[in-house]
Order: structure tokens, then C-alpha cells, then sequence
């Protein structure tokens, strides 16, 4: 299968392959997400299909407008405050579902279903214009980093899919934040740009100590249970303050290492290193971090990708749970050497 690159003038086109059955990735503020017609179960085992994902992983539903999301789920006044308040926008929000409104295979086979209205004008046309919510994790094989680019897409679903919406690079660059509301107090179960501090002056108390998901145990949201963000080399993560110290180590067990910082620390290093820039901040930071991790899947010669930590306050707990994930939790200890 050729796997078409849409424009924006191609919505049409796009949406007539969704209600075909097809897969076609869709832009987000967040990271790219392939769609397919959540009513359609067939069309929704494609996805799990081209991903190489395991199917107890349940799926967003995405949605053009917030009243659709009253056809598949019970909105309770709280989620409703919520949706007024941060959609569209990175918020997916987990909700009791209707009996049999959504198949198994969108819900992991709970009786929950996460919703979410992307903040992509593109993307809420697709879904209007098809006239069916989508599903849409990440746009990219399971386990690997997630793309924020259309080329990103291609490089890991060429010819497994219909095609893919080109909207430019994604803003946010890290997943949604998802808010479990069918718990009390509502839960964050995974870290995004909206954190609990913006959260709970709208519906109070919002518990944020992670759930560890047990080998048996289907998770309610995505990120929770695989691995997940991982390229080739070892991701190694070090604090701003030790690069040079995490550098002189590694290089002593091989000459191939990589650098994902700020501009700041880069400054601070060799030039001839294979490096990506985090640019200035965690803003910055966050929206590069994936297109970085897969830079260094093209080098192949690197062996450890040394990336810097940021605090984990606001963006920066989405930030560092992604780069966490993609290090396998190894870090530099300056201690050690």
C-alpha cells in the first residue's frame, strides 16, 4: 500500500479513507496519532496491526467537538468543567462508558474509554468531515519513539498505512496529559503540559503518585504498562551539571556517544560530538525531545545518548517521565567516577 502524504486541501480525501476502513495519522498540538474509525472494529485492529502494539493497550478516542463525547460515555458535571476549561488542548480524560458503545478493542476490554479534543484545527475537520471519533496513538511503532513530524510517520508506517495528514511540526511535543475521572480523587496517570497545579483549582484534590501497572493487570490509559520512547542507543540521563564529567566516562568506554541538551550545555562541549539541541528551556526541551531521540536512530555509531534532566515542575514532569522511559531509568551518577 502507498501511504499518501495529505495536505490540508486534502481533508476530503483523508476522511473518505477513514470511513473506508483505512488508516490515515493525523496531527495534534502534541505528537502525531493514527486514526482510525473508532466504531469500526476491523478498522481498529488494523492499528494495533501496523504498530506491532499489544492489544490490552487501550486507545484514545478523539473527537471534533465535546458533545460528541456524550454518544459513547457518561459526562459527569466535573468532566464537563474540564472539557470547558481545557479543550481543545493536551487533556484526555478518562470516563465510564455506555454499555457496548465502543468495542473491546478501543477500551483494552474495561468499561472505561479515554477522550480527547486535539487542539488542531486540521485534525477537528478530519473528524468532522469523516463523522466518526478516531482512535490515535502515536503514529509510530510500538516502543519507539513517538513522531512529531509527518516524516517521522513515514519513516515507521510507510506503505502499513493509507497515509498521513501533514500539519508541520507538532507544538507540545509530549503526549497528552490523562486524568482518570471515574476514580476519587480524580488521578493523573500520565504526566503532560497540564499538570495538577492547573488542574485542581477547577475540580479540587487530584491524586498524581503513579500507579504501577501489574503484569496481569490491563492499564486504563496508554504509557502506562510497555515500554515505551526507546532508540537504538542507550539513553543515559544526566543532570545540567555533570555533562562533563558524564562525558569523560563514557568516552572512555567507547568514542561513539551522543549529547541531547540545551544550547547552553552544548556550548560547554567538544564540536565535533554528534549532538541535538534541547533549544533554551523545557518549552523547548519538551518539543524536541522525540525528533532528538530519533536523530540518533540515524547515527547509527552512537552506543549512549547523554540527555539532559530538567526539575519535574509543570512540563518538566511530562518531559522527564518520557526521557525517564526512554533511559530505562539509567542515569549518570557523578558519584561513581
Amino acid at each position: 500500500m502507498e501511504t499518501k502524504r495529505f495536505s490540508i486541501q486534502d481533508i476530503d480525501a483523508a476522511a473518505a479513507a477513514i470511513r473506508g476502513g483505512q488508516l490515515v495519522a493525523f496531527p495534534t498540538e502534541t505528537v502525531y496519532g493514527l486514526g482510525a474509525d473508532a466504531t469500526n472494529v476491523d478498522a481498529v485492529k488494523k492499528v494495533y496491526a501496523a504498530k506491532g502494539r499489544p492489544s490490552d493497550n487501550p486507545l484514545i478516542v478523539h473527537v471534533a467537538h465535546p458533545e460528541m463525547v456524550a454518544q459513547y460515555a457518561e459526562v459527569s458535571p466535573e468532566a464537563a468543567t474540564l472539557m470547558k476549561a481545557f479543550w481543545p488542548g493536551p487533556l484526555t480524560i478518562i470516563l465510564p462508558i455506555k454499555p457496548h458503545a465502543l468495542a473491546p478493542e478501543v477500551t483494552g476490554g474495561l468499561q472505561t474509554a479515554a477522550f480527547r479534543l486535539p487542539d488542531n484545527s486540521a485534525t477537528r475537520r478530519l473528524i468532522e468531515t469523516a463523522g466518526v471519533p478516531l482512535v490515535g496513538p502515536s503514529a509510530n511503532t510500538s516502543g519507539k519513539p513517538s513522531p512529531t513530524t509527518a516524516d517521522h510517520v513515514l519513516h515507521d508506517l510507510n506503505d502499513k498505512i493509507a497515509g498521513v495528514l501533514d500539519d508541520g511540526p507538532t507544538t507540545v511535543g509530549v503526549e497528552s496529559t490523562v486524568i482518570d475521572m471515574t476514580v476519587n480523587p480524580p488521578a493523573i496517570l500520565r504526566p503532560g503540559a497540564i499538570d495538577a497545579a492547573m488542574l485542581e483549582p477547577i475540580i479540587g484534590p487530584v491524586q498524581t503518585e503513579a500507579h504501577h501497572v501489574a503484569a496481569s493487570e490491563v492499564p486504563k490509559a496508554p504509557g502506562m504498562k510497555y515500554k515505551h520512547y526507546a532508540p537504538n542507543a542507550q539513553v543515559i540521563v544526566v543532570a545540567p551539571t555533570d555533562f562533563v564529567a558524564a562525558l569523560r566516562d563514557y568516552q572512555s568506554r567507547t568514542e561513539h556517544v551522543g549529547i541531547l541538551a540545551t544550547d547552553e550545555i552544548l556550548a560547554q562541549l567538544p564540536p565535533e560530538l554528534a549532538t541535538f539541541s534541547l533549544g533554551h528551556d523545557v518549552r523547548t526541551a519538551a518539543q524536541a525531545l522525540f525528533a532528538g531521540l530519533r536523530y540518533f536512530d540515524n547515527h547509527p555509531n552512537v552506543q549512549f545518548v547523554l540527555a539532559q534532566v530538567f526539575p519535574t515542575v509543570g512540563l518538566g514532569s511530562a518531559y522527564m517521565n518520557r526521557l525517564l522511559k526512554a533511559a530505562g531509568g539509567a542515569r549518570f551518577d557523578s558519584g561513581r567516577v
